[in-house]
């Protein structure tokens, strides 16, 4: 089956191996790719426009990292969503993206924050125009400055993983919410003013606690479409 994603081809042979693996890897982040949907390399080197072998290690190299699960055939399948999973994701992300939160907060400066309201600005004209995908990038990208402003490599590196594993939901969400978007009965930026009033406030642990509840209630709102299964 054909990939339809819009991945940009891949030509440099020094930059090949990354760009599919990078490109890989952030389409499954923001949720590009259904829960249990299977990823053939040969469906994947045509969509990137190369050979195989970048493919292959990119998937290779995403197993490892959880985000993908290899076949015997070296096809991937994005792996299933179940509300148990779900919920050890979202305490895991609690855990870890609060505490990088309240390392970050006092870190960003002004730049920063004029840079997070510029992503609100822009998901509220995302939303809008109904492109959910682009809404959910701009949500990730908000989030990782605050993240990568904790000066932690080690939580970074936890929260990319966790994102990737979040993915599969991400997609389920989607769907979920797409409606209300188009409908205008949604706010495209959730949470994201109050983690910004508490920013400029300098108040840390509620810039902490704001993120906490954006994650909680990305989980309640899974929680009400996630098939119960084990």
């Amino acid at each position: 089956m054909a990939v339809d994603v819009g991945f940009e081809p891949v030509a440099s042979r020094m930059t090949v191996q990354d760009g599919v693996y990078q490109q890989l890897r952030h389409a499954l982040m923001i949720g590009r790719f259904d829960p249990a949907q299977t990823l053939t390399i040969a469906s994947l080197a045509e969509a990137f426009g190369t050979s195989n072998m970048p493919v292959r290690e990119a998937l290779r190299r995403l197993a490892a990292e959880n985000a993908l699960e290899i076949a015997a055939n070296g096809s991937a399948c994005v792996p299933p969503v179940t509300l148990a999973r779900l919920d050890d994701l979202c305490r895991a992300r609690v855990a870890v993206e609060g505490l990088a939160a309240e390392l970050g907060a006092p870190r960003l400066t002004a730049a920063d924050i004029a840079a997070l309201e510029q992503i609100v600005a822009e998901q509220q004209d995302i939303g809008r125009n109904d492109s959910i995908y682009d809404l959910i990038s701009k949500n990730q990208q908000f989030h990782f400055i605050i993240y990568r402003a904790s000066g932690s490599d080690v939580l970074f590196q936890l929260i990319e993983t966790l994102w990737l594993r979040f993915g599969p939901y991400m997609r389920l969400l989607s769907h979920h919410v797409a409606p209300s978007m188009k409908a205008g009965v949604m706010e495209p930026s959730g949470r994201h003013t109050a983690i910004i009033a508490a920013l400029k406030d300098r108040d840390f642990a509620r810039t902490r606690d704001e993120i906490e509840a954006d994650i909680r209630a990305t989980q309640e709102t899974l929680r009400g479409i996630c098939p119960d299964v084990p």
